[in-house]
């Protein structure tokens, strides 16, 4: 939510010089990019031996997203957020005091944020998802074109039983039950604990969707193999049972064509900004593994492999090799 820069002052501040000078400034928002250097300079307020510039100020803003930053439009509001950021550089200040910043966690997460503010920067060389030029884009999904085709996909549903004999006498019955009388099937037979009283008991049985035994990317873990190349067995349409008994482990399954979505294919408008993204990713993957190889060839990189081999990870089993069975390594490893 834009924010002009003379109602942040007032109140915020009881300076008159900064308030005078927040009116020569031509700017609709408040944020860095529309401060001089200057007016980001101004202090708003001294903490020890720290300052909280108009620029920490509206860069505090900025970082929120737009309905944050509507809380503050009331003056009392903006000087709640400077006794916010106050109150912070006395905690930090107070914490360095007290040694608090030499601990090994605070240096760990000091590191964890250098870290992500680095590969932020390196980042920023990008192009943004809009500025993929298009004819990029269509060629990566010319060249996967495979991954956009969705092959047919079925839903099924079965009554599961431990006797090959009960599940051929019961057979007839299923092949006739409407979809109420099917599910009260899969009830009396079903092992384990019970769908919730409120469940619709025609989704009694429902083991999910499958695509053809052939699709590698199509299996589900609640469908056997045998269950699955069984279901694209039947021809009829939705609601048709399967009409012989299919074993699987040591369970025999009446099984019923539930669902099915026709096989399609993706077109390059539909499929079109998942690939921006994804290229994106790739882009991004890739500048930080050229930062990091960069970066060993610019600091020297020695590996005691010698230690490494001697570290055993908490709760396993296996024992770490004996220190001579890994070889001491001195030399930068690139």
């Amino acid at each position: 939510m834009p924010l002009a820069l003379a109602m942040v002052l007032a109140g915020g501040c009881n300076s008159k010089s900064l308030e005078e000078r927040a009116k020569q400034i031509n700017a609709a928002t408040l944020g860095p990019g529309n401060l001089t250097a200057e007016d980001a300079a101004r202090v708003l307020a001294r903490v020890g031996d720290r300052t909280i510039t108009l620029g920490d100020y509206a860069a505090a803003l900025e970082r929120m997203n737009e309905f944050d930053r509507m809380r503050y439009q009331a003056p009392e509001k903006r000087r709640e957020l400077l006794n916010e950021m106050i109150d912070f550089e006395l905690l930090a200040i107070e914490a360095r005091r007290r040694g608090l910043d030499k601990s090994p966690e605070v240096e760990e997460a000091t590191r964890q944020v250098l870290r992500d503010a680095l590969l932020a920067e390196a980042r920023q060389s990008l192009p943004s998802l809009a500025d993929l030029p298009v004819a990029e884009v269509r060629a990566f999904y010319e060249a996967h074109r495979a991954e956009y085709r969705e092959p047919e996909r079925r839903r099924v549903s079965a009554i599961v039983l431990k006797s090959k004999e009960e599940a051929e006498k019961l057979l007839p019955e299923a092949r006739k039950a409407n979809p109420t009388e099917w599910g009260k099937l899969a009830l009396k037979y079903l092992e384990g604990s019970k769908p919730p009283p409120a469940s619709p008991v025609e989704t009694a049985g429902d083991l999910g969707i499958v695509s053809a035994p052939d699709d590698p990317r199509g299996g589900n873990p609640s469908v056997p193999p045998e269950v699955r190349a069984a279901l694209f067995e039947i021809k009829g349409e939705i609601g048709t049972v399967l009409d012989r008994v299919v074993p699987a482990g040591d369970r025999f399954y009446l099984i019923k064509l539930a669902g099915r979505t026709a096989a399609h294919e993706r077109s390059f408008a539909e499929a079109e900004r998942p690939i921006r993204g994804r290229l994106i990713q790739q882009k991004i993957e890739a500048r930080e593994r050229e930062l990091e190889e960069e970066l060993k060839k610019k600091f020297p990189l020695v590996i005691d492999e010698n230690a490494l081999g001697q570290v055993q990870v908490p709760g396993s089993t296996t024992e770490a090799p004996h220190a001579s069975a890994a070889p001491s390594s001195s030399a930068p490893r690139r």
